[in-house]
């Protein structure tokens, strides 16, 4: 990919790729009830079978969004096949979940809930049935669904971690590069930013996330072994086998394990997997340190 030239600053040689953080996805002034509540039911285990486990169970607020396992116990100590991902910044992804089941993060939060190896709650129902026996809830659904005659449904937990999760977008280093601040990155970091454009990774890791927005198949230049058929057990189309949603890369370098299974346990083996695979590159210590360098720019500033 061809850099943009620019009389403005270096920086401005990469907005044809990335695109800093907005400020805001969510009016926080006329949501406050609702993300409340979003935030409080996000914390709470009793949205699980046996109150133990909440979506900060495997999505740590204090974690970078994340719990750092391959994949996460559910709440009789199962663990799911897929590595659970960052939930910040993920509101902007295109789609939720690696195969892009669920298309936002209202959708999506309603998925893990009633999930048998996750949260484990046997329908909607008694879901429904269990927070109108809470007080505080009764009270927190009124104030933030005013309009509604019943508003504790099913429908507006995942409307309320939705919102919840549509405030967790937080800034990094990055993101002050790209609007002008030269001295951001350091030399170092510059040098892997030009090694990851050059080489091609921000061909599928672009944009806002720096990924997020397509699906690719994993193992483009070399079959890839996995046994988790991606995209395909959504859609059943053949051309979606092993294809998963590109991961955003803002805070990777906080977020191990990597890839769809948590099988790679360290970023230089992702790093170097990603140019094998995907690339047909063989790369060496020069270009992973360096790359990583960059990665660490994208880190938010907590």
């Amino acid at each position: 990919m061809a850099l943009m030239t620019s009389s403005y600053g270096y920086a401005q040689n990469y907005t044809q790729s990335f695109e800093p953080l907005p400020a805001s996805i969510i009016d926080k002034t006329k949501n406050t009830a609702l993300i409340a509540l979003g935030k409080k039911l996000y914390l709470d285990p009793r949205l699980s079978v046996n109150d133990k486990i909440s979506c900060n169970s495997c999505h740590q607020l204090n974690n970078f969004g994340v719990d750092n396992q391959p994949t996460s116990p559910g709440h009789d100590g199962r663990r799911g096949n897929r590595n659970s991902p960052t939930t910040f910044n993920a509101a902007l992804h295109m789609a939720q979940f690696w195969d892009g089941r669920a298309r936002d993060v209202e959708e999506q939060a309603l998925g893990p809930i009633l999930n048998p190896i996750e949260m484990g709650m046997p329908s909607e129902e008694a879901v429904v049935s269990k927070l109108k026996n809470i007080g505080e809830y009764q009270v927190m659904f009124a104030e933030a669904f005013k309009d509604e005659e019943d508003p504790i449904q099913y429908r507006n937990i995942g409307k309320a971690i939705g919102a919840f999760e549509r405030t967790l977008i937080i800034p990094s280093r990055f993101d002050d590069f790209l609007k002008g601040d030269e001295s951001a990155l350091s030399a170092v970091e510059k040098r892997g930013l030009k090694k990851f454009v050059r080489m091609g990774c921000s061909n599928c890791h672009n944009g806002v996330v720096i990924g997020g927005n397509s699906y690719k198949k994993l193992g483009l230049f070399e079959p890839y072994e996995t046994d988790d058929l991606g995209r395909y057990e959504v859609t059943g189309l053949e051309t979606d086998k092993r294809v998963f949603k590109v991961p955003g890369l803002r805070n990777v370098t906080k977020t191990a394990p990597y890839f769809h299974d948590g099988s790679v346990a360290t970023l230089d083996e992702a790093i170097r997997k990603m140019a094998k695979y995907q690339l047909g590159r063989d790369v060496g210590p020069g270009f992973i340190n360096d790359v990583k360098a960059f990665l660490g720019s994208l880190a938010s500033k907590q």
